[in-house]
């Protein structure tokens, strides 16, 4: 495992889902002589509301149903989300609810801190680690990239199925490894 040093400049992720968004600029509102202190990232929606409540630049994404979601995730996995903040509706079924995952699951993966609700959120923007600078644990997934491929003859594929197989880029090996 890594360190990643991240500065007292966060790079803060905020996601709301349609029930959640003003439960989300309620607290944005309450914390934002904090959030002043970071850079924001949100997407669609939701950032264009927290602009207008905020008066505070804020780098707008997709909608999360149009692949903003999935544009976050892929900013924690390329390091440039220090932190997410996604209230998310456990009660209201999402038509991207993969993506919803996938974005929970890509920051476990790599070990951002997260936040779904409120009193969540409100103890993190709290901590002490919020305006310090903070040595976060990068999991080290070299041996995952360098594994070895199996080949078409491992898989049974014949004919055309064996040539696309072929044609396949090899795995990146820098892939997943932070900037």
């Amino acid at each position: 495992m890594s360190t990643l040093d991240l500065a007292p400049r966060k790079r803060i992720g905020l996601v709301a889902h349609d029930n959640k968004k003003q439960d989300l600029i309620e607290w944005a509102r309450y914390n934002r002589g904090m959030l002043a202190a970071h850079d924001l990232v949100a997407t669609g929606t939701t950032g264009l509301m927290l602009q207008r409540e905020l008066d505070l630049p804020v780098t707008l994404l997709q909608s999360g149903p149009l692949g903003g979601d999935l544009q976050v995730g892929a900013m924690i996995a390329d390091g440039s989300i220090d932190f997410l903040v996604f209230f998310w509706d456990p009660l209201e079924p999402q038509p991207h609810d993969t993506d919803v995952k996938s974005l929970l699951r890509i920051a476990v993966v790599w070990n951002i801190p997260v936040a779904c609700d409120r009193a969540s959120a409100d103890f993190m923007i709290s901590s002490p680690l919020m305006t310090g600078s903070y040595e976060r644990r990068v999991p080290d997934y070299t041996a995952h990239n360098e594994r070895e491929v199996p080949g078409p003859e491992a898989d049974g594929t014949e004919g055309a199925d064996r040539a696309e197989a072929t044609d396949r880029a090899p795995l990146d090996p820098s892939l997943g490894s932070p900037s």
